[in-house]
């Protein structure tokens, strides 16, 4: 254990962090930067106590779980999350689940594109932030916010052309997922119902598909405008294990026509 080392790296990394990156109201003038001792804690769930003996390298050999607790409470990206394990002198464990956080910039991206349907998923496929010309198009995201759900499980014929290979494509993500993150149970519940509910799902899977994010052009059925030809290109957020989606339509269309009519 390397107990400076690690001292070191958990007041750096809470000295970079604002109030406002963790959900914390500001409050009064700070005489030091960053996020206080007890915030840290409570958010790690920790005694003050003891995190405060960890940042003057004299506390106790912590354990994964509260090692996992320190990742959650400091937003550290998975780079620092091992650096972390290895500065404690304990072999990093598998993730304890895919983040369902939004880091700000992320989500001050999706304002920024207005002309541009703007989503982001968790490695689980979830969308767990949009913008409002996304929330037009795909409708529903606060109750049907899984994409897999949507693709494998609703009934009816697939909503888009390109449905067989985006079920591919997210039953390669779901794949990967299951391994990076075993003891996840949101996860596991997810993949359970899909075999349950979907022999198209099972057949895919057996299949082991291998599918980078990229770009996909696709037709998707809007329910008051009809059929739409729109883009897909994806950006990887990799520290997050996420990807944000973009929804655009080529310049001079009657689909780009559409989208400037939605966002309206």
């Amino acid at each position: 254990m390397a107990r400076q080392e690690l001292a070191r790296f958990l007041r750096d990394r809470r000295e970079d962090l604002r109030p406002a990156d963790v959900g914390l109201p500001a409050g009064p003038r700070r005489r030091t930067p960053g996020l206080r001792r007890e915030e840290v804690a409570g958010l790690a769930n920790m005694s003050v106590d003891y995190y405060v003996r960890l940042e003057q390298a004299r506390g106790p050999h912590p354990s994964p779980r509260i090692l996992d607790a320190l990742t959650g409470a400091l937003r550290l990206t998975a780079a620092e999350r091992a650096h972390l394990f290895r500065l404690a002198g304990t072999s990093p464990t598998p993730p304890p689940g895919p983040s369902r956080r939004v880091r700000p910039y992320v989500a001050g991206l999706l304002r920024r594109m207005p002309e541009a349907g703007a989503i982001v998923t968790s490695a689980a496929y979830d969308v767990i932030a949009w913008n409002p010309l996304a929330a037009a198009l795909l409708g529903d995201l606060e109750q049907r916010p899984n994409l897999a759900r949507r693709r494998f499980l609703e009934p009816g014929p697939p909503a888009s052309s390109g449905a067989e290979e985006f079920g591919a494509i997210a039953v390669a993500r779901l794949r990967g997922a299951a391994d990076r993150y075993p003891h996840d149970e949101p996860l596991a519940r997810l993949l359970a119902e899909l075999r349950a509910g979907s022999e198209e799902f099972v057949g895919v899977w057996d299949t082991n598909p291998v599918r980078a994010p990229g770009h996909r052009a696709k037709t998707m059925e809007h329910p008051g405008l009809g059929p739409l030809r729109v883009n897909c290109d994806v950006l990887a957020v990799p520290d997050d294990d996420q990807q944000v989606v973009f929804i655009t339509a080529d310049p001079g269309t009657p689909s780009a026509r559409a989208l400037r009519h939605l966002v309206a």
